[in-house]
């Protein structure tokens, strides 16, 4: 993702660099995507009904396991359980979801209406003003749900500031990683949030339909990022990134400082997502303006067909570790690598996502937890030649009981994109 202080920066770059070679940036870089509509059939949001049911095996997780309660700070997690939308300050807002009964929420006093805004399951909210401990009040909760001297589960984002004061509000309590809860309640998708990340992938897709024809040489990041996040808008997305490389920079997976413009002949590499109520999607795509060279085509076919073999090592049952090792099994045979070194495959070979753009588990090599249905992950085994030019072509699959089942059709070659 591209750090949007450093977009205002680019563009003047890209725009001088345009200038100095006689190029004139095109009109459509800066054009509102104003013949773009939002995508018919829109999915539902998730229920109070869906979410009390997340808290409900949450809860039946944390029996099994001796745990008495489980701790969120703000983020997805916390959207997942309660709806509640909220920002991490040096203000704890948190929720406490008890091994039985009803949840609470533990907020400062004047921003308690604004949480209850988001809310959509029963909990009780206790606030605290700026002068009081917000962990002992979390004690104090455990203590009223009677699991004050059970293992109290921390959400694996939660900050070393609330685990450590409510280890010492409540010095008995053993603090325990929640994520054997979270993930075992986030990591499989139901088929109301699969239906929203198709929804986010359609939009992207229609995103780049509108975009790539329109990339021209004398463009800069800036520009190309401008006209995608217009589209997503347009289309009834939510922005959430919009990575783009051209030339060398494509060879660095997530970016170069060095300044960057569209040239005839070059590759074009966009990495882009967006969300419906929250649920995200995230596509890459690679395309030279003006025609690829052979040594071009021929790498992406080879990632095309990494790509491939992805899909087809993605079987229920197996370690998520496996997919990732055939992968690089066949680029190794191509000579890249070995590992993860360059020329060659350099990261992961797929995330999980959901929510989170990037959340557990990945494809990655030693990763032992089997795939399961409803698992949803980026499959984008790219490669990567620094000083000359990077191939990524990403696109996201949901396990079903039958094998994989892709959220956009990839690309099979160069000259057609867009899939």
């Amino acid at each position: 993702m591209i750090h949007p202080s450093s977009l205002t920066r680019r563009t003047l770059i890209a725009s001088a660099a345009a200038a100095a070679a006689g190029l004139a940036l095109p009109a459509a870089a800066l054009a509102p995507a104003t013949d773009l509509a939002p995508l018919p059939g829109r999915p539902p949001a998730i229920t109070p009904a869906e979410r009390l049911a997340r808290v409900a095996k949450a809860q039946r997780l944390m029996r099994a396991a001796g745990i008495g309660a489980l701790l969120i700070e703000p983020g997805a997690s916390m959207v997942y359980f309660t709806g509640v939308r909220w920002g991490l300050s040096e203000r704890l807002t948190a929720v406490v979801i008890p091994a039985e009964g009803d949840a609470a929420i533990v907020t400062p006093f004047f921003e308690a209406p604004s949480v209850r805004q988001t809310l959509v399951i029963p909990a009780e909210i206790r606030t605290w003003q700026e002068d009081e401990d917000p962990l002992k009040l979390v004690a104090a909760i455990l203590r009223d749900r009677g699991v004050a001297t059970k293992p109290v589960a921390m959400e694996e984002r939660v900050r070393f500031f609330a685990s450590d004061g409510l280890a010492r509000a409540l010095p008995d309590a053993r603090i325990v990683p929640g994520a054997p809860v979270v993930r075992g309640c986030r990591m499989v998708k139901s088929p109301a949030e699969i239906a929203l990340m198709q929804h986010a992938t359609d939009i992207t897709i229609a995103a780049y339909a509108h975009v790539v024809p329109r990339v021209a040489p004398g463009m800069s990041p800036a520009d190309v990022t401008k006209m995608m996040d217009a589209a997503n808008r347009a289309l009834g997305g939510e922005t959430m990134f919009s990575l783009v490389l051209m030339g060398a920079a494509s060879a660095l997976p997530h970016g170069s400082r060095e300044p960057q413009v569209a040239k005839a002949g070059e590759v074009v590499l966009m990495d882009c997502g967006c969300a419906v109520e929250g649920y995200q999607s995230d596509v890459s795509r690679t395309f030279v303006p003006g025609g690829a060279t052979a040594r071009q085509r021929e790498v992406f076919a080879q990632v095309a067909h990494g790509q491939h073999i992805a899909f087809e090592a993605a079987r229920i049952g197996a370690p998520a570790g496996t997919v990732d090792d055939q992968v690089r099994r066949y680029y190794e045979s191509l000579g890249y690598g070995p590992g993860y070194a360059w020329p060659g495959l350099s990261h992961r070979t797929g995330h999980g996502i959901g929510l989170d753009g990037h959340e557990p588990v990945n494809l990655v090599h030693g990763e032992a937890t089997p795939l399961a249905a409803g698992m949803c992950f980026s499959n984008e085994p790219g490669l990567y030649i620094p000083g000359s030019f990077g191939v990524r072509i990403e696109d996201c699959f949901h396990m079903t009981d039958a094998g994989p089942k892709w959220f956009s059709t990839p690309p099979k070659t160069i000259d057609a994109p867009l899939g």
